[in-house]
Parts: C-alpha cells; sequence; structure tokens
C-alpha cells in the first residue's frame, strides 16, 4: 500500500492503470476509516506545523496516508528532514 501512496506523490513514472489502479486503493481506504479528503488534508497540514517547529522537511518528497491491515488503520508518514531546528531557533 505504501507503494501505493508513493506513486500517486512521486517517484517512478507510471501506466495510466497502475495509476488509476493506486488512486483506487487510496480512496478505498479513505471509505474504510471514514475520513473524506478535507479531513485528511486537515491532518496532514497539522502533523505538518507540529513537525516543522522542530524540524526543516522536504514536503515535496513527503507522503502521508492510511493504510489498512486487517480491522485496522494506520496513519503512515514518510517525512523526508532536511534538517533538525535548534531549540532556540524554532518558529511558534
Amino acid at each position: 500500500m505504501f507503494d501505493s501512496l508513493f506513486g500517486l506523490f512521486g517517484g517512478k513514472s507510471k501506466s495510466s492503470h497502475e495509476i488509476a489502479r493506486d488512486r483506487l486503493k487510496v480512496v478505498l481506504v479513505h471509505d474504510r476509516a471514514s475520513i473524506s479528503p478535507e479531513v485528511m488534508e486537515r491532518m496532514r497540514e497539522e502533523i505538518l506545523q507540529v513537525i516543522s517547529k522542530y524540524m526543516d522537511v522536504d514536503r515535496k518528497s513527503m507522503d502521508i496516508g492510511l493504510e489498512t491491515q486487517d480491522d485496522a488503520v494506520a496513519v503512515v508518514a514518510n517525512i523526508p528532514i532536511r534538517n533538525y531546528k535548534h531549540p532556540g531557533n524554532r518558529r511558534n
């Protein structure tokens, strides 16, 4: 599933069939978790706000999504870190 999410946000080029299949998987995960795309985007931004207080992240290469396994849903995040911020340099 992670590979599917990664493919939507960058990475190796895929055929239109693979892209459509991966997007459908993401939609199904969101439906099972009962989370709308708007709520997912707000959650993503809030997670980034907190992490950005402590680290400089690469927003273009990051990936935050949901993954299902059996009856559980997990938030899965791959957030590349460019640099750690020193405590005195944090923005509030």
